[in-house]
């Protein structure tokens, strides 16, 4: 007689907030992810928690001392790298799955994905074609541990390999901090559900972090309308600096 096969587990969570409001007194938020694991049998699982922000350019230079001067090298400039990334997990990662399932998943700060610089092309490699090459050559993976380690001092990259915690029998819960500093725009929470080392569900939540009062008014203003938000910049500080002249004038 054949057994039957297990029956599938599956992954459940919910955010305590989906909109995060940025004032000018933000000093940051906690976010509480809530979930649940539903599984018939007692296999042992595990569950990671992935936090990523909005993509964007970054240009990064080296400084280099030049005849006794510091000067910044040509810059490199990243297609896109998450603005904020956080990874929290029932335990440490590499306890959880192996290195490949990891890169594949994006999971974890040596794993994430950052788009390669603008100067890359495509070449034929090993009979493979349309190979990505990044113009740094062995360069490259010393600019991306750069942004890495940037990103980390701000606050904004970070692992947490206890950041999930089981509260009760296939009841778990996660905390998320974002920082003062964490960028505007719309975020995702992927969990994913591990057992015996491999991904068996996967859900996907989304949150925004948006300006509000006053500070969402000039957000939009000079993203909407960025030449006139320039001009309106410039006749500003003319008109400041008029006022201080005379000011000083005066006494």
């Amino acid at each position: 007689m054949v057994d039957a096969a297990l029956p599938p587990a599956a992954v459940s969570a919910a955010l305590t907030t989906t909109n995060v409001r940025v004032t000018s007194s933000f000093r940051g938020a906690r976010i509480v992810l809530y979930g649940a694991v539903f599984d018939p049998t007692t296999r042992p699982s595990d569950v990671v928690v992935i936090v990523r922000g909005p993509d964007a350019p970054l240009r990064l230079a080296r400084k280099s001392k030049v005849a006794g001067v510091w000067v910044n090298s040509r810059p490199v400039v990243f297609e896109g790298a998450p603005g904020f990334y956080m990874a929290a997990s029932t335990r440490p990662l590499d306890q959880i799955a192996s290195f490949s399932t990891l890169r594949k998943l994006g999971a974890g700060v040596d794993h994430l994905r950052i788009n390669a610089p603008m100067e890359q092309r495509t070449e034929t490699r090993y009979g493979v074609r349309d190979v990505v090459v990044s113009g740094l050559g062995a360069d490259y993976l010393d600019w991306r541990r750069a942004v890495v380690r940037l990103k980390e001092a701000a606050g904004l990259y970070a692992a947490d390999e206890r950041g999930v915690s089981f509260v009760d029998r296939g009841l778990f819960k996660a905390e998320i901090d974002l920082p003062a500093s964490a960028p505007i725009g719309v975020y995702t929470a992927e969990i994913l559900l591990f057992q015996d080392g491999k991904p068996v569900s996967r859900r996907i939540r989304g949150l925004t972090v948006e300006k509000a009062g006053a500070e969402r008014a000039l957000y939009l203003f000079a993203h909407n309308r960025p030449w006139s938000y320039g001009i309106a910049s410039v006749v500003i500080a003319l008109a400041a600096g008029w006022g201080a002249s005379v000011a000083f004038r005066r006494n």
